[in-house]
């Protein structure tokens, strides 16, 4: 019943009012931003265009978009032959962004999709 109205809700939104978007936070620390500031200026703005894509046409899908299932997502982006993943998920009132990495393997660690789910049941979805 929930998952019915939370699409029907998202469909509703205008296409040029893009999603509210924040970053996970942990007592005063945001380690998302604080890992996007870690990387050079030209991959943080193509992180963010990206972000800020599937904020504007969700709901989105590959190549801009993967889930993992049970209300956990990626932002795909690639850059001067590098891949970085965004992962997030969404409460009632917002898009939270959970973890972010550079993904230098075929298949995405278990250890990174773990925490980005201990941090997803914190933010209470």
């Amino acid at each position: 019943m929930y998952q019915v109205w939370y699409i029907c809700y998202w469909s509703l939104v205008p296409r040029d009012v893009p999603l509210v978007c924040s970053f996970y936070t942990h007592g005063r620390n945001e380690p998302v931003r604080e890992w996007l500031r870690a990387l050079p200026k030209d991959v943080r703005l193509q992180i963010g265009s990206d972000i800020l894509k599937v904020q504007r046409t969700w709901p989105t899908s590959r190549p801009l978009v993967g889930s993992f299932g049970t209300g956990l997502y990626e932002v795909i982006t690639s850059y001067d032959k590098n891949e970085y993943r965004v992962l997030f998920c969404f409460t009632t009132s917002a898009m939270v962004i959970l973890h972010g990495f550079q993904k230098k393997t075929q298949k995405t660690p278990k250890w990174h999709l773990s925490l980005a789910r201990s941090r997803q049941k914190e933010v209470g979805q």
